[in-house]
């Protein structure tokens, strides 16, 4: 193979890059590419934090490119147009990519290799993005997972029965084509600046090595937001500046020589959901639009102008509950939400104002730096029980005691609720003309929750 194309989406990085080995393995040149898809790209807000991550790691990731003898392409267009017309130009014979599993993306793919296909062309897709995919962990009758626990066991069984898939995929500089890397400016893309420097996203192995220091403590640690509990390492996940391989091959190692004690185990558990929701979104791709228990479709969410405002107040922070407020508020000025208050705060909007979890999810979507349909669409639905493995419908979390519980000296909630700074760790978690009753919020939903029982 003389020339080949390295299509770059939600892996953006050099180092164990599954479709850049092949890649150069399989051919003399190779040119590497990104596109700034229009049909993603058209309905996000003009500041958005995700697509100035993306162009600063780009302008990065050029820069490691040349150091290495290429350049990296960047287009903005509708990809399916693209990637065929870019192949076509370069040459290519074949256009290299790593697996996506959303939807919306494998229609993509699969209008992108037909194009190719039509002018003598290839895609092929490779796995990168997790460590098992699709159908590589089943249960003992062929099927896939619903239920969390049994996934986590065999997906640990198969891993210890195959270590090699954590294997790095080096990528070796040499044959890359060289060239003057084009990169567009948020500007020329139509977006703006957003506050994402002062957010501290940092290096994604920076964080993971200082993650590392800590990890021990990770199992406790994760569940109390004013506390730096958590990796920090969702948006490079997301986006792939991380190798999933290296993450777990790391833990692994550590953890055998009792370096992670319990709290590297309970990462792991999270990096297994993460998987877990992905293969869910693969078998089951009706969640994208409805429950995964249809039964829990039929179920009467408020609606009219009365919820609308309802869910305003949610959105902006102002319900009357501290913990739900300061976590609304976190996300809408960071774009990052602590996972201990996605679960409150889910549950609030569902449970406590009864409006569809729809809603939820989709204001996630377009707020969360670390946005991954399968994850939000898994977390949502585990908080309305409308999903694998929920949460039992009649298991409501009490805004008040989980305040009291996670954030006892209120230190979190202070710093998004300023004006609370004066309160004693007793007070601050009291209600302040709160938009609805907790109790009496919860008996209205053990009444809504009756059709599933029917």
């Amino acid at each position: 193979m003389k020339n080949a194309l390295v299509w770059l989406r939600r892996d953006l990085r050099l180092f164990d890059h599954a479709a850049m080995h092949h890649a150069l393995a399989s051919a003399g040149t190779v040119y590497v590419a990104f596109v700034f898809d229009r049909a993603i790209l058209a309905p996000l807000p003009p500041a958005d934090r995700r697509l100035e991550f993306i162009v600063d790691t780009l302008t990065a990731l050029a820069a490691e490119l040349e150091a290495a003898g290429g350049h990296l392409i960047v287009r903005h267009d509708f990809a399916e147009k693209a990637i065929p017309e870019l192949a076509a130009e370069l040459g290519v014979e074949v256009v290299f990519a790593n697996h996506d599993y959303e939807p919306a993306a494998v229609a993509r793919d699969t209008a992108v290799a037909r194009s190719l296909r039509a002018a003598g062309r290839a895609l092929r897709t490779f796995k990168d993005q997790v460590v098992f995919e699709r159908d590589e962990v089943l249960t003992q009758a062929g099927q896939p997972f619903s239920v969390f626990t049994p996934y986590k066991n065999a997906w640990l069984r198969k891993l210890e029965a195959d270590p090699s898939v954590l294997a790095p995929w080096t990528v070796e500089a040499g044959r890359f084509a060289p060239g003057r890397s084009t990169l567009p400016s948020l500007a020329s893309l139509g977006f703006e600046r957003t506050n994402l420097h002062e957010l501290g996203i940092g290096d994604g192995a920076q964080l993971f090595d200082a993650f590392l220091e800590r990890i021990a403590d990770y199992g406790v640690a994760r569940d109390y937001p004013a506390i730096k509990g958590p990796s920090y390492l969702s948006m490079h996940l997301r986006f792939g500046t991380v190798s999933i391989r290296h993450l777990v091959r790391t833990v692994m190692t550590m953890s055998a020589r009792g370096a992670t004690g319990e709290g590297g185990a309970a990462w792991l558990s999270e990096l297994i959901w993460r998987e877990f929701y992905m293969q869910i979104l693969y078998h089951h791709p009706h969640v994208v639009d409805g429950a995964f228990k249809p039964a829990y479709d039929k179920i009467e969410w408020e609606t009219g102008p009365g919820a609308d405002q309802l869910f305003a107040a949610w959105c902006e922070g102002r319900t009357g509950y501290a913990l739900v407020d300061a976590a609304m508020l976190q996300l809408n000025r960071t774009g990052y939400m602590h996972n201990r208050l996605r679960m409150v705060t889910a549950s609030f909007l569902c449970k406590d104002l009864g409006i569809d979890w729809r809603r939820g999810e989709a204001y996630f979507a377009l707020h969360l730096n670390d946005f991954e349909l399968a994850s939000n669409n898994g977390g949502w639905q585990w908080a309305s029980s409308s999903g694998c493995d929920a949460q039992p419908y009649f298991r409501i979390f009490n805004p008040v005691t989980q305040s009291q519980k996670f954030d006892p000296e209120g230190k979190f909630i202070k710093r998004y609720l300023p004006q609370l700074a004066g309160l004693s760790a007793k007070e601050i978690h009291l209600p302040r003309n709160p938009i609805v009753d907790h109790d009496e919020a919860r008996k209205r939903t053990l009444e809504r929750y009756q059709v599933v029982k029917k």
